[in-house]
């Protein structure tokens, strides 16, 4: 992704009080299609009127750079219910929720994945983070974030 294009998108996000979660490209190169993914900064759920103000916030700024083709299409959305969790600061902001991960290094075994946790809360240092996740059954796992290959939260359809 061109880093020119990011610094726009995050430049006019800004004012907005909003933050770049993800930035996506695909299409065409005669019809490219941006994929933009925000999140708010006061830790609040995104709504449709954030959407629609960062769309036309980034818009605007796109259609002043000639940089892009002049027939893009540009979709501006939450990261979702089934987010990916990437830092230790989005795992300590969903402390309680429940999460999918996968990871080389786990409880006692090498290896551990599972889809039934909570996330229970985040220790350690920068750089040093231990993620504390419990199972069905309430016992607490911890797995180091950096061995953690993939996660995300999960939605639960029962609740």
């Amino acid at each position: 992704m061109s880093e020119a294009l990011q610094a726009i998108v995050v430049q006019e996000l800004d004012p907005l009080e909003l933050e770049l979660f993800q930035l996506r490209s695909g299409g065409t190169k005669s019809r490219p299609v941006l994929d933009v993914r925000i999140e708010r900064r006061d830790g609040e759920k995104v709504t449709v009127d954030d959407c629609a103000k960062a769309s036309r916030a980034i818009e605007a700024r796109l259609d002043a750079d000639s940089s892009i083709a002049a027939r893009y299409v540009l979709e501006v959305s939450s990261p979702g219910v089934e987010r990916p969790l990437r830092n230790a600061g989005d795992w300590r902001r969903f402390v309680g929720r429940d999460a999918v991960i996968s990871t080389d290094a786990g409880p006692g075994v090498g290896r551990f994945e599972s889809q039934d946790i909570r996330i229970a809360g985040v220790e350690g240092d920068a750089d040093d983070e231990i993620i504390v996740v419990e199972d069905a059954g309430g016992q607490a796992h911890r797995v180091p974030l950096a061995a953690i290959r993939k996660a995300r939260l999960a939605f639960n359809w029962k609740r």
